[in-house]
């Protein structure tokens, strides 16, 4: 439990999410095509990636890479469609992407974005949440069963001797 480390679960995973959207801009441009179910494998690499890195067990690591993963989605569109848009116009994706101002971004989402891309999204945040928490050995299952049945008697313990302290 004290190895539990979220900050280090979110620097994992938004260093997948930036290596991984580079990787595919390179793989789209190069192929000449699009491919939106690669949203998933981004799921499981950034699950994977804060399991490893989060060691966590509890609610907020699937939770936080379910949300690392849908920000990935969109972050990853962006750079591929960047991309594309830097080789029709002759130019960097750098440039395109430095380009980017407020009156771009409702184009991007009419032109770009498709249904099939926020259903490929949706699964790879379910994906990476799945993937994300810690798999326990059997001692380590019941170490921790164990644990919270001490603490959950502790405090049944505090409640019943708040009750007594409280009869006239």
């Amino acid at each position: 439990m004290q190895r539990q480390s979220l900050r280090e679960a979110l620097v994992a995973g938004l260093v997948v999410v930036i290596v991984f959207s580079i990787l595919w801009a390179m793989l789209s441009t190069l192929s000449n095509r699009i491919f939106p179910w690669m949203t998933v494998v981004l799921g499981i690499l950034a699950g994977l990636a804060i399991r490893r890195a989060g060691h966590g067990i509890d609610w907020r690591f699937p939770v936080l890479a379910a949300l690392v993963t849908l920000f990935g989605a969109m972050v990853g569109n962006v750079v591929v469609a960047a991309a594309f848009t830097a080789a029709a116009l002759d130019t960097s994706t750098l440039a395109v992407l430095g380009a980017v101002t407020n009156m771009t971004w409702p184009v991007f989402f009419d032109e770009v974005i498709s249904a099939a891309d926020i259903v490929y999204a949706l699964f790879a945040a379910a994906t990476a949440a799945f993937y994300a928490n810690r798999r326990l050995s059997r001692g380590e299952y019941l170490a921790l069963r164990k644990w919270r049945e001490a603490k959950a008697g502790v405090a049944k313990e505090q409640d019943e001797f708040a009750a007594i302290r409280k009869k006239p």
